[in-house]
Order: structure tokens, then sequence, then C-alpha cells
């Protein structure tokens, strides 16, 4: 599993069994007997992409470095009801210990790939990339986007740092002191570090027209009907990107991807995914 930060990811996981074993797994210590071992699958129930597996095995094994995790399944697969993620065997105690917290992991960020997918194969054969936005859970950042990698989308900006991205807040406050939106953009250009990209969101052609002269790089189209889009798009000098952005939906994708834009972002695939149902069941009679 390639994640940006190692550290990161086991901070988040530290956290999260912190949260739910931290003071101890009362019914477990007072019914199971410490000795007693077996085996448990990781059970798909529904349709979708695998994301999380490796972080489900790092999981477990901060639970219990002794529980035997072999995996069957790679993230990024498609997966369905009745398949084996994988198996984990080793004291009981232990893996009930891990359960919640690994499912919760594999849940989401298998929901999250899986609604990429969906989006990424609406627009097949058009150049527009799905992506995400900066929309993610608090702290999951860094999993959730690659969750989206793994259904088959690209991730946008990490973090605020990443490239210089003009909103409407920011152009609204400027307005404020007189500037129109092609100085905005021409002040943002000028004091730019070398080589990063300037966006700027629009939500007409004159604007677009306006952030082009200002030297962006970049425009994004906010809210934009299919047809104007594809307008603004056709117009755009060679080299200029384009971004479709705002409410766009799995009915709606395909008209987006269809005006020529390079890419789509798509918030809903962080903020709005359906955990994929997974759960984990004990083979009964490996218990001993």
């Amino acid at each position: 599993m390639q994640l940006d930060s190692k550290e990161q990811i086991a901070n988040i996981v530290d956290l999260a069994l912190a949260e739910d074993t931290g003071h101890g797994d009362i019914t477990s210590e007072l019914l199971i007997p410490p000795d007693l071992v077996g085996k448990a699958s990781l059970l798909v129930k529904a349709e979708g992409v695998l994301a999380g597996g490796e972080l489900a095995r790092g999981i477990f094994l901060n639970v219990d470095p002794s529980l035997k995790v072999d995996l069957l399944i790679k993230d990024g697969a498609k997966i369905k009801p009745g398949d084996i993620i994988g198996t984990v065997s080793g004291r009981v105690t232990s893996i009930l210990k891990a359960e919640r917290v690994v499912l919760n992991f594999l849940q989401r960020l298998s929901g999250i790939a899986s609604l990429t997918a969906q989006y990424v194969a609406k627009v097949q054969g058009c150049k527009a990339k799905i992506v995400d936005t900066r929309k993610t859970t608090p702290g999951l950042r860094a999993l959730e986007k690659y969750a989206v990698r793994m259904g088959g989308g690209q991730n946008h900006r990490m973090h605020m740092g990443d490239a210089v991205l003009i909103k409407d807040n920011h152009i609204a406050a400027l307005r404020k002191r007189g500037m129109s939106l092609k100085d905005i953009v021409i002040e943002a250009t000028k004091n730019a570090p070398p080589g990063m990209v300037v966006e700027v969101e629009v939500t007409n052609a004159w604007e677009a027209k306006e952030a082009v002269e200002g030297g962006a790089n970049m425009i994004m189209f906010d809210n934009m009907k299919p047809e104007e889009m594809k307008g603004v798009v056709g117009s755009l000098p060679k080299g200029i990107r384009t971004e479709a952005s705002g409410g766009i939906t799995l009915e709606t994708v395909r008209a987006a991807a269809e005006t020529g834009v390079d890419i789509i972002s798509i918030g809903a695939l962080t903020h709005s995914p359906k955990a994929l149902d997974i759960s984990l069941e004990f083979e009964t009679l490996t218990l001993k």
C-alpha cells in the first residue's frame, strides 16, 4: 500500500485504536478465554473496488504482532459478494479488538474507491480525468485520496500549498480593494513560486477571458452549464488547462466530460461515499 506518509498513517491508526480500545474490550475480556485461537475471513457483501487491504493488515499487527494475516485480493481490484479479501489467524481476543477499526477503514476507503470507479467509467473515451477535492474527513485526507487513486481517479491539491487556486471568496475580498479579476491574477502570477500552477475559478466566459489575460495557467468552471463550458474551452489559447467543478453527479458527469475539459473535480468522492459492505466472520471449525 503506497501512501504519502507512513508516519502520518501510523498516527491515524494509533488514534483510531485508542478511540475504540483505549479502555479495553470489556466484553471479550469477560467472556473469551485468552488462549482461544481461530481464523476469521474478511467477507465482501457488495460489489465495488477494494481499498485499504494493507492498512487492515497493519491494524491487525499493531494490535497483536503474533497474528497471521493473509491478503488474497489487492487494493484497486474489483470485488463482489462472497469474495474473501483476506484471512487473519491467532488469538480471538486480538482479532476482536482490531475488528471494528479494520472494518471502519476498509468499508469507508472501499466505498470511496467504488464511487470513484463509477465516475471514471462514466467518462471513458473522453480525455477528462476524474479528480478529488479537499472535502475530506478531517485527519484522513492521505487515506481518502489514496482510495480515490485505487478507484482509478487522480488527486487534485493535497493541501492549500500545492497550487494557487483563486476562488470566489478571494475575488470578492480583493474586489473590495478595487482590483479587477485580471489584476488579481496578475498579482498572483507575479508572486507565485516559479513553476507553480495558478488556477482561477470563473462563472462565465468573460471571467475566463480576464483570468487568461492575467496569466492564469488553469481555469476552473464553477457550476457552468455544459454548453457554456464547451464554448469557453474552445476559445481558450493552447496550453491552458481546464477543470469542471460544482455539483457534478453520476448523471451529469458525461456531459461535463464531453465539453473537452481536462479534469472534473468531484467533492462527493470523499464527502459522500456509501460505505462498502464488508464483514469479519470467524470460521467456527478453526476455534480451539
